[in-house]
């Protein structure tokens, strides 16, 4: 494992520090800084521009579609920086994050002109229609049909948890455009979300947030080109998707997990929690976990970098997603039992910076605090991109090989 950085990443790093220090709200480096509603959203709506300016999103991609072509040193570091600074990094997370890189991949010389300007500048917003009321874990089950009628396809069905579909002008969708195959009966589809034929409403979580979604598509329309890689291809498509979802920075995915960390063993020396001993121990398993994390997030990289090929490494990516999920739910129990019956009181944030801040409500006069908002928030994480159960199968199967999961009967 490799730690050391290169004389031009570094000097790199200079580059990305001089420019967000010069492009963030003044004060934003101060010890307590804090933006009014206001002013966290006049930042949210000028900051996207900023980084088209700077040619930060999507850094990665090509020069020839938009991008800087960094390298992946060059990435990695420009993801610690901007982690460093605790400064968004993205315009739209389902443009640049999934459906981007995944027209990268998969998508005609048409498709990548016509979408990939509107991601990199943070205008184009998107959302994801893979998951349905009966097909989940077993995606390959979905339900919804796409039927071409002339130039276009006509949509009908329902997806669900479609994270942010309120506000998306596109859908990354999957479809079933052949009853006759399974998998191999799916396609890949970008679909616009204004239109008469789309249902958005909201689902509300038990802290107010409603930034899931039920979708319903009665005979909307799509262009017969906006299949991304080929007809009925889409199962293979929508797994570059699901990994780059399952993904998380080599060097910064431990870094939030850091900062709950520091805001816990505060709040249990602030009310003598910390004498406890069962608690000390389990803060400590905390924060060896979160180690192990950051560690593990260094050495892919550094297999990465060398291009090797490492069981071991194989491993970390099969579990890693898994590992850290489960991780950070059983740390935020942890946190509840720190602050006790605090909380449930409203304005119980144990310290500043819990991700729940700033999340999209659409229940008015239930507000929580932003440390059990990312309580409830964590219950889902080992569900979204791959639940817990699927990815033990998968671990069993593809690493381990162990006999494949014995079918239902009629399946």
């Amino acid at each position: 494992m490799d730690l050391s950085y290169s004389p031009e990443a570094e000097v790199f790093r200079t580059e990305i520090r001089s420019w967000l220090t010069n492009n963030l709200p003044a004060g934003w480096f101060d010890e307590g800084f804090q933006m009014s509603g206001d002013a966290r959203k006049k930042f949210n709506e000028e900051w996207p521009e900023k980084l088209f300016g700077g040619g930060w999103i999507c850094a990665t991609w090509p020069t020839e579609y938009g991008g800087k072509g960094l390298s992946i040193m060059e990435g990695v570091v420009l993801a610690e920086e901007f982690a460093r600074a605790k400064a968004p990094m993205r315009g739209d997370f389902f443009g640049d994050t999934l459906v981007g890189p995944t027209i990268l991949q998969w998508g005609t010389e048409e498709q990548k002109k016509e979408f990939l300007p509107g991601i990199l500048k943070g205008q184009t917003h998107w959302c994801q229609g893979f998951s349905e009321p009966n097909s989940g874990s077993d995606l390959a089950s979905l339900k919804a049909t796409a039927v071409l009628d002339g130039e276009e396809w006509v949509i009908n069905g329902q997806k669900v948890w479609t994270t942010q579909g309120h506000n998306a002008d596109y859908c990354f969708l999957l479809t079933r455009t052949d009853q006759t195959a399974k998998h191999a009966g799916i396609s890949y589809m970008l679909v616009p979300m204004h239109q008469a034929g789309v249902e958005v409403r909201g689902i509300t979580q038990p802290d107010g947030t409603a930034e899931f979604n039920e979708v319903f598509f009665n005979n909307a329309r799509c262009p017969k080109e906006n299949i991304v890689g080929g007809l009925n291809n889409g199962w293979a498509v929508a797994n570059s998707t699901l990994a780059f979802e399952r993904g998380m920075s080599a060097t910064t995915g431990y870094r939030r997990f850091e900062a709950e960390y520091l805001l816990m063993v505060q709040e249990a020396v602030e009310n003598g929690k910390i004498c406890d001993l069962p608690t000390r121990q389990r803060l400590m398993k905390y924060y060896s976990k979160i180690q192990i994390l950051r560690i593990n997030g260094l050495r892919s990289l550094t297999s990465t970098l060398n291009k090797t090929k490492d069981l071991s490494i194989a491993a970390l990516g099969l579990t890693n997603k898994m590992f850290w999920s489960e991780m950070h739910q059983e740390s935020m129990e942890l946190a509840l039992d720190i602050c006790g019956a605090k909380s449930l009181l409203v304005d119980a944030s144990i310290g500043e910076g819990w991700p729940g801040v700033g999340r999209d409500k659409r229940r008015a006069g239930y507000p929580v605090s932003p440390m059990m908002s990312a309580f409830f928030f964590s219950r889902s994480e080992t569900i979204w991109g791959g639940t817990s159960q699927i990815q033990r199968n998968i671990v069993g199967e593809r690493l381990l090989g162990l006999p494949k999961e014995p079918k239902a009967s009629g399946e």
